[in-house]
């Protein structure tokens, strides 16, 4: 027997945006295939709020349209690890393109090229200096020592 993989599709405005990359449909966490967004609380050093920059342009990106996601397995969290897109448009894509989030090279080198092209347009993050959310969370656990 094949693996069937999961597809969560759901109706518009059933989802939630919990931060630049992870949604919510009902119970179900999902954190954005290949990508890293800012962390909510995140600020660059010119004190640019990229965590709340990046889970507006989430909240835009996915407002109003049929949002899908294929399971591409789960993260130590538990979360479902999905390739979401919102009436046929790649969300990871999205962000990433418009500097809201970084390609996530740890787990997939998918979006290099757009993280390539928000950098030379110098959009979001690039524009501000802003460290990648995986150095701001190590960094961050330091001082908390968490």
């Amino acid at each position: 027997m094949g693996a069937i993989a999961l597809v969560l599709a759901v109706p518009v405005a059933a989802q939630t945006v919990t931060d630049g990359d992870t949604l919510r449909f009902g119970k179900e966490r999902v954190r954005l295939w290949g990508i890293d967004a800012p962390e909510i609380h995140q600020r660059c050093p010119d004190r640019w709020l990229a965590g709340i920059e990046a889970t507006r342009k989430m909240r835009e990106l996915v407002k109003g349209h049929h949002v899908a996601c294929d399971n591409r397995g789960y993260d130590r969290y538990g979360r479902m690890v999905g390739l979401c897109r919102a009436d046929g448009v790649d969300i990871q894509a999205a962000m990433v393109r418009a500097g809201m989030a970084w390609a996530f090279v740890r787990y997939s080198s998918d979006y290099v090229r757009e993280e390539e092209q928000a950098k030379a347009d110098r959009l979001g993050v690039h524009a501000h200096g802003c460290e990648p959310a995986w150095e701001w969370r190590a960094r961050s656990a330091v001082k908390t020592g968490s």
